[in-house]
Parts: structure tokens; sequence; C-alpha cells
């Protein structure tokens, strides 16, 4: 029986044929990646291929010194005898699905995706293939998220009321994708915008990038002695009770993160306020970029696997799970949850 075109192996997910990695989680010698968090892009390898929108902030995560190649979106490289490519997945900047096909096969890594619209990156785009390996970071059915533009309400009117109340408005966000996606979906106009160095960093490689996001500025560039009151300041839920957050004063502190859906979780990051806002697709957008997939085969990884594949083989459908760092550890990870715990 010959080997699967894509195989778990100790270093993370392999491509024999082509000698690349997807993603891996120890040093390689090329490595591809779905977009630049921490738990994806991790520095070490010889070389990396990502995608063209995806290249400054890789180059952020990772510094100078390693050797960073692009592919525009749906752009064909041929490695070794393999057809690879990059598509939109929908994430954060950059992020992409990778697609990779040998004599007619066609496997597609999705890596992290939504498929709910967002300004600061190109939407998911699906796939058609043979066999699609899918998050399920949110693989739950009490996972559905309501219309964003509904969150982004609930939160202008948190901040309104922290500026009438002479209060700063503290919002928790993973510093690179949500963080941006919040400052470019907030009414600008509510009050001056302040950032954490680690997500003022990544708005410029947003910038740099094209991605248009209103004026942001870090404390050290407030008038000395200013009052914070009805100011926003987005920051990493790293700082929380740091050192940092001592200078603003009397603040309210509210977190975005799909976690926020249940209460367990806003009594557990200790927060006035939680704003269910998530980069990963919910339940429903699980299953329908499975089924928009058009895959005979679906290996699930990353967070609610074992509910995935059941109900997915209820649905008369072939899957399994993907074993990986993150997908049976008994709690779904998350970006905000991994930053915790490294700031």
């Amino acid at each position: 029986m010959s080997q699967p075109l894509i195989q778990e192996t100790p270093a993370g997910l392999y491509c024999e044929r082509g000698d690349f990695y997807i993603d891996p989680w120890q040093r390689v010698s090329k490595a591809v990646i779905t977009h630049a968090h921490a738990d994806h892009a991790r520095p070490g390898s010889k070389s990396y291929l990502t995608s063209r929108e995806g290249r400054n902030v890789l180059r952020s995560r990772l510094g100078p010194a390693p050797i960073i190649e692009t592919l525009r979106y749906g752009e064909q490289s041929l490695i070794n005898g393999v057809r690879l490519s990059l598509h939109p997945a929908g994430h954060v900047l950059g992020s992409a699905q990778v697609r990779v096909e040998y004599d007619g096969e066609v496997w597609v890594v999705s890596g992290d995706y939504k498929v709910e619209p967002d300004v600061t990156c190109t939407a998911f785009e699906s796939v058609p293939c043979h066999t699609f390996i899918t998050e399920s970071t949110f693989g739950l059915p009490v996972y559905r998220w309501r219309p964003q533009s509904e969150i982004f309400e609930d939160i202008n009117r948190w901040w309104i009321q922290c500026r009438d109340a002479g209060r700063p408005a503290v919002l928790f966000a993973y510093s690179l994708g949500k963080a941006q996606r919040l400052i470019a979906g907030v009414d600008r106009n509510i009050g001056p915008i302040f950032c954490h160095p680690t997500v003022e960093e990544l708005n410029r490689e947003y910038r740099n990038s094209g991605i248009e996001l209103p004026p942001t500025l870090l404390p050290s560039q407030a008038p000395a002695r200013k009052a914070w009151g009805g100011t926003l300041i987005v920051a990493p839920p790293g700082v929380a009770n740091s050192q940092w957050m001592n200078k603003f004063g009397d603040v309210s502190v509210a977190m975005a993160s799909g976690w926020m859906l249940t209460r367990g979780t806003r009594r557990w990051q200790s927060v006035d306020r939680g704003f269910p806002l998530s980069d990963h697709a919910d339940w429903p957008g699980l299953l329908w970029a499975i089924e928009e997939s058009k895959a005979e085969q679906i290996l699930v990884t990353h967070g609610h696997t074992a509910p995935m594949v059941r109900y997915l083989k209820e649905q008369g459908k072939s899957a399994r799970v993907l074993v990986t760092r993150f997908s049976d550890s008994g709690e779904a990870k998350d970006e905000e949850v991994a930053e915790a715990a490294q700031e």
C-alpha cells in the first residue's frame, strides 16, 4: 500500500514526494506556512513558503534571518513533481489553505479558517479536493456566531458607556489578526485608540501590506499625565494584571474571543464584558466548508475533533481524527489562550 500524499510525522505534516512540511512544529528544511500565528509558524527552519499577503507579518514574527519565499493566491509551484498552491483561508492577513496535487490526487490543508467576511484579510475560498484537512477549534453545535455587525455594535455601546463614565475601555484581543479586525470594525469617532506595542507593531505591518486601519497610538505617545477616560486600549490578554496596565487607572476590561460565548470562560478571564467574536469558523461554518470541499475523506484536527468526526460519520462521510499537538488535549486550542501563556 502506497504512502498517503501527506503523512503525520513527529515533525508535523509531511509531503514525502515534495519533501516539504506544512506548519511543522520542529525545525525542518522547507516549511510551508498557512499563517503567522505562533502555533503554526515556528522559528528555526531553513526556509519558509507562505502567501505574498502574509510575508510582512511572518517576517515580523520570525525576524530578519530566515529565507521566506512567497506565492500569490492561486499561483502554482512545482516542487519535486508535486503541484502546490495557496488559497485564501479568511483567518487573518495572509492566511492560506495549502493545495497539494500529485498524479491527479488533491489534498487541501486548511490551516485555521473562518467563512464570514473580514475587511482585514482575503475571504475564504472553497477548494475542491479528494482529502480535506479541517480544523475543529469550535467544532461543537453550541458554537454559532451572531452577525459580526451586532458584535461591533455591542463593543461600540460598551466603549461609549466607558467614555460617558470617564473610564478607559481596555479590549483584550490576540495581537495578530483579531486586534486589527477589531480596530477596523469599531466606530473610530467615539474616541482615540491606543495599542500595546505588540499590537501596534503588527498594525504597522498590516498597513504596509495595504490594509486600511484607523489611526492608533502607543500609550507612550499620549501627553504626559493624560486622562485615559474615553479611550479604547487594545492589548493582548497576556498583559492582564501586569504593571503595564497600572498606568490607565480605573479601567473597564473586555475580551473578544469565540470562547466568550460561554459564561464559564468569561468568569475564567475575569473580565467585565465578553464579546464572542472569533477568527475561526463556527459549527455551521465548518460543516459548510467541509461540504463545499467535495472531499471523499475528511481529516479533523485542532480542537473538538472527536465530536466532529462522530457527526461526519453519522452523515455517511469518511472521517477520522488527525493527531497533531492540538488534536485531543481535552480543550480546543485558541490563539488567545496560547498567547496568554507565552506573555
